[in-house]
């Protein structure tokens, strides 16, 4: 194995008190780089102890002062972006470039977190003559971050900065199949300055999800995942009265006109469906064709005949993974979908054990397909053709899910016309991926999110703290009123 056997982080130490353990494979060649512990209760209550016990403490420590530890945070994430990225690389198999950007959004989100002294800051007011009212943000007090396969280390930075700047302590459960990054957090978390136990990891699978859901000590719980989990979670976690912020799956669609810039479009287009494997919640998944648009889809294949696994295209996560996505493109090609690139069946020389899915177009899908209404987590492209904007509209707010949808257009009161009507926390205009930027918040609507507020930015606020409101008099000729 390339890197040691992982264990739990509780309290500022590594500890690993199971029996049973998983292999970390790593999707370019399938080899073996690792084994993380799959914990249990026991490992999830040490980890709540430790973190309610730091809590007391970072807690009490001015915001000016904590935001420090992430000021040095940041500053580690930079001089260590290489090799951080690199990591990512290897467990989760998406592209070094993609790496990269992946460790410069945590980067980003953490930079955020330093601006909190300023951004959530308490309130004074003198309600009346000799009276005056503030308002307090306190910690929310332990809470719990789960995280999924496909970033590693960016989605867990949503919350950590956060979450702990604004004094809460945390307990992180990694996806038992990119454990690395995780563990590399903590590190350097730890050579910040952050106090042990503010920051515990319990590795694990389902029994960890449900501990974290059930134990009385937790009082928060964000997830990012697939949108089945995401209910459980979200259903069992405030079944037991506590606050949770659960992200689900997506079915983003890009509506493309025929008035469309065609370069633009298809390099956009291909690059959304494709970037990091077509494994990310913000990947374009369905392309709804309105009118002629025969010339973009044209241009749009040659972009993606562009895309070459093992060069510009990453691993998909695992065998089964890789095996499902080729199932869909199967199933739709059965039901009467025309392949315009074919993906299935790809080796990598040299990575023959790896789990690769070349980048796939597929027309002619009708909206009742399976694969038109599923979320696939693979580099396809479903091209559901229509004839007008108003139906185009239909076909997207038909989803269950919504979180991303972006219109290809030159007209700029097509693109308000679409923007306003579309179903999705997160819009664009001739834009793949249009994922705010900080401070404007990540989240999406319908079966895409569940609880309020968002994970990141201005509106992550909200979900780490709680109000503390103060009425004070301290004059004493003031006369009685209904404030008394």
């Amino acid at each position: 194995m390339k890197y040691p056997e992982l264990k739990n982080c509780i309290n500022g130490e590594l500890t690993d008190d199971v029996s049973d353990h998983l292999d970390v494979l790593s999707p370019l060649d399938g080899s073996i780089i690792s084994t993380v512990p799959l914990s249990n209760y026991d490992a999830v209550d040490k980890a709540a102890s430790a973190a309610r016990k730091a809590f007391e403490s970072w807690s009490r420590i001015p915001i000016k002062e904590r935001v420090q530890v992430f000021f040095k945070y940041k500053q580690l994430l930079e001089k260590n972006l290489k090799e951080l990225s690199e990591l990512v690389h290897e467990e989760n198999g998406k592209t070094i470039p993609e790496a990269i950007a992946e460790i410069e959004k945590s980067i980003e989100v953490t930079e955020f977190a330093c601006a909190l002294p300023q951004l959530a800051a308490g309130e004074i007011m003198e309600v009346s003559r000799g009276v005056e009212c503030r308002v307090d943000r306190y910690p929310v007090g332990v809470v719990a971050s789960i995280t999924p396969f496909n970033f590693p280390n960016m989605v867990p930075n949503w919350t950590i900065p956060n979450a702990l700047a604004l004094g809460n302590a945390m307990i992180l459960k990694p996806s038992e199949l990119v454990p690395l990054s995780a563990n590399r957090i903590a590190e350097l978390l730890k050579e910040a300055g952050l106090p042990d136990g503010v920051f515990n990891i319990v590795h694990g699978s389902k029994e960890v999800v449900e501990a974290i859901c059930d134990h009385p000590g937790i009082d928060a719980i964000t997830f990012v995942g697939s949108t089945k989990v995401a209910k459980i979670v979200y259903q069992r976690g405030t079944s037991k009265f506590k606050r949770v912020l659960a992200l689900g799956g997506a079915k983003n669609h890009l509506i493309v006109l025929p008035d469309a810039n065609v370069e633009m479009t298809a390099s956009n287009v291909a690059a959304s469906m494709s970037g990091c494997a077509g494994q990310r919640c913000m990947a374009a998944s369905a392309m709804v064709a309105v009118g002629s648009i025969d010339h973009i889809i044209e241009k749009l294949c040659e972009e993606a005949k562009k895309i070459i696994p093992g060069k510009n295209l990453g691993a998909v996560i695992s065998k089964p993974a890789k095996e499902r996505i080729e199932n869909y493109i199967t199933e739709a090609e059965q039901q009467g979908a025309k392949i315009l690139v074919d993906g299935r069946n790809y080796k990598v020389e040299g990575k023959e054990n790896g789990f690769y899915v070349g980048p796939t177009v597929i027309d002619y899908v009708h909206p009742d397909m399976k694969i038109a209404k599923e979320e696939v987590f693979g580099p396809v492209l479903s091209i559901i053709r229509t004839k007008d904007v108003d139906s185009a509209i239909e076909i997207q707010n038909s989803s269950h899910y919504g979180n991303a949808a972006s219109v290809f257009t030159q007209s700029g009161g097509l693109a308000r016309y679409v923007t306003e009507r579309v179903s999705a926390g997160m819009t664009g205009v001739n834009i793949g991926v249009p994922v705010p930027r900080e401070p404007f918040s990540f989240g999406g609507w319908n079966e895409s999110k569940f609880g309020a507020g968002d994970i990141t930015g201005k509106s992550s606020i909200e979900f780490w703290t709680k109000l503390k409101k103060t009425t004070i008099k301290w004059n004493p000729e003031s006369r009685t009123n209904w404030m008394s």
